[in-house]
C-alpha cells in the first residue's frame, strides 16, 4: 500500500536550512546572556548598597532645633490687680453741739497737722455764756477774799478775848464755803470753755485731706456724718486681689512695685498685711502693699502690681517649645536615639527670659524648640543643638 507524505515541502526546507538554526542559537544565548547580566546587577546593588539602608531612612527624617535648657535662679514674680486707698483713712466730723458753719480753711488735696482748725462754727451764743461764767468766778473769788480777812482779823482778836471761838468758826465755814463757790464757777467756766473749743473741726492727726463735705453757712450737728475725710500721714495702699495659691507664696515685708493704670510710674512698696480670710465666692483674698504719698496714687483708682516672691532654680524655655493639650502642658525631648518623646510640665513665672518650668524637667534633655506641633510620639528626628533659646 503507498501513502503519501502530509508534511509540506517548505517546513522541511526551513528545517533542513543550516543558517536558520545558527541565527536562533545566537538569540538564546543574548537573551541569557542579557538575563545574567540583570542578575548580576541586582546581586551586586544589595551586596554594596544593601547596608546604607538605614542610613537613608535617617537622612529623609525631619530636622529639628533642640537646646538644652540647664536650670537658672529665677525670681517668681506674682502679677495683681486690686483698688487703690488710704492706708488709714480718718473721718472727721462734729465733736461738740455743732451750729452754723462759719469759716472753712481747708479743701480736699491740702495738708493739715495735728490740730489744725480746719472749720469753725458761730459761737456768738456760747461765747455769752462763757463771759457770764467768768464773771460769777470773779465774784466767788472776791467772796473768798473778803472771807478770808475777815476770818483773819477774828484770828487776832480772839486772844485778846474780843471774840468768841464760835464767831471764829462761823467765819472759817464762810471762808471755806467761798472756796467752794469758786472752784464750781471755775469749774463751770473751764466746761464752757471746753465745749467752745470743740465748736472748731480740728484734724486729730497730721494727713492729706481726701475729702471735704461742708460749706461755709451750713447748720451742722453730730448727726451731719462725715465733714472731712483724712489719709493718715499722706499713706497710701494697694489693696492688690490674689488667688489662694499666690496667697500662700508671699510673706509680710517683700517689695512690690505698683503702676497706677493711666501712668507710666512705677512706685515701690511693701507688703505689710495679708488677709486671714478668703472670699468664698471669688476664692481670692487681699494683699494689702502700702505705698508712700504719690501725686499718682488716687484712692479709689486701679493699680497693678507685681509682687517678688523668692526665688527658685527652674528651667526656662522660650514659649514656642510648649505645646497644650486636653491632658495639659508638655514639651517634645529627644531620647538618645532620636526619637521624639513626650514630656509633661508645670509652667511656672513668665518673664523676658522665656517660660519657666518649675516640674517635668531636670534641665538636661534636649528639647525641641520648635515644630513640636508636627510631630508624634516615637518619631525619629535629626537634632540640631542650639545652645540659647534666643539664637538663630
Amino acid at each position: 500500500m503507498n501513502y503519501e507524505s502530509t508534511i509540506p515541502v517548505n517546513e522541511i526546507s526551513i528545517m533542513d536550512d543550516p543558517e536558520q538554526r545558527n541565527s536562533n542559537r545566537r538569540r538564546l544565548i543574548v537573551a541569557a546572556a542579557v538575563v545574567v547580566a540583570l542578575l548580576a546587577a541586582y546581586i551586586g546593588y544589595h551586596y554594596f548598597f544593601g547596608a546604607s539602608g538605614d542610613e537613608e531612612t535617617v537622612s529623609q527624617a525631619p530636622m529639628v532645633t533642640v537646646m538644652t535648657p540647664g536650670k537658672q535662679q529665677v525670681t517668681r514674680t506674682i502679677n495683681a490687680t486690686g483698688t487703690l486707698a488710704a492706708r488709714r483713712e480718718i473721718p472727721v466730723s462734729v465733736v461738740g453741739e455743732g451750729g452754723r458753719v462759719t469759716h472753712v480753711y481747708v479743701d480736699a488735696g491740702d495738708w493739715v497737722k495735728q490740730g489744725q482748725i480746719m472749720a469753725s462754727i458761730d459761737r456768738s451764743v456760747q461765747s455769752q455764756q462763757a463771759a457770764g461764767l467768768e464773771a460769777s468766778v470773779g465774784v466767788a473769788r472776791a467772796d473768798l477774799d473778803l472771807a478770808q480777812s475777815n476770818l483773819d482779823r477774828a484770828l487776832k482778836l480772839v486772844d485778846r478775848g474780843f471774840i468768841a471761838k464760835a464767831d471764829v468758826d462761823r467765819l472759817t465755814a464762810t471762808r471755806d464755803s467761798a472756796a467752794a463757790r469758786l472752784r464750781l464757777s471755775q469749774a463751770q467756766l473751764n466746761e464752757t470753755q471746753a465745749r467752745n473749743s470743740r465748736l472748731n473741726v480740728v484734724a486729730p492727726k497730721a494727713g492729706f485731706v481726701l475729702d471735704r463735705n461742708v460749706e461755709p453757712g451750713q447748720t451742722v450737728t453730730q448727726g451731719s456724718g462725715v465733714l472731712f475725710l483724712l489719709a493718715q500721714n499722706g499713706e497710701m495702699e494697694l489693696q492688690a486681689q490674689l488667688g489662694e495659691s499666690d496667697l500662700a507664696n508671699i510673706s509680710v515685708g517683700i517689695s512690690t512695685q505698683v503702676t497706677p493704670v493711666g501712668t507710666d510710674k512705677v512706685l515701690t512698696g511693701q507688703v505689710w498685711q495679708i488677709s486671714p480670710t478668703i472670699d468664698p465666692q471669688s476664692r481670692q483674698g487681699i494683699a494689702r502693699i502700702a505705698l508712700s504719698y504719690d501725686s499718682a496714687l488716687r484712692p479709689g483708682g486701679f493699680a497693678s502690681a507685681r509682687l517678688q516672691s523668692g526665688t527658685s532654680e527652674v528651667a526656662i524655655l522660650p514659649e514656642s517649645a510648649l505645646q497644650n493639650d486636653s491632658k495639659g502642658s508638655f514639651v517634645y525631648i529627644i531620647g538618645s536615639d532620636n526619637k521624639a518623646i513626650r514630656r509633661d510640665v508645670v509652667v511656672g513665672a513668665v518673664s523676658s527670659a522665656g517660660l519657666s518650668i518649675t516640674s517635668g524637667l531636670n534641665g538636661n534633655e534636649r528639647v525641641v524648640l520648635r515644630a513640636g506641633g508636627f510631630l508624634s510620639p516615637g518619631e525619629t528626628v535629626q537634632p540640631k543643638l542650639q545652645k540659647k533659646a534666643g539664637g538663630a
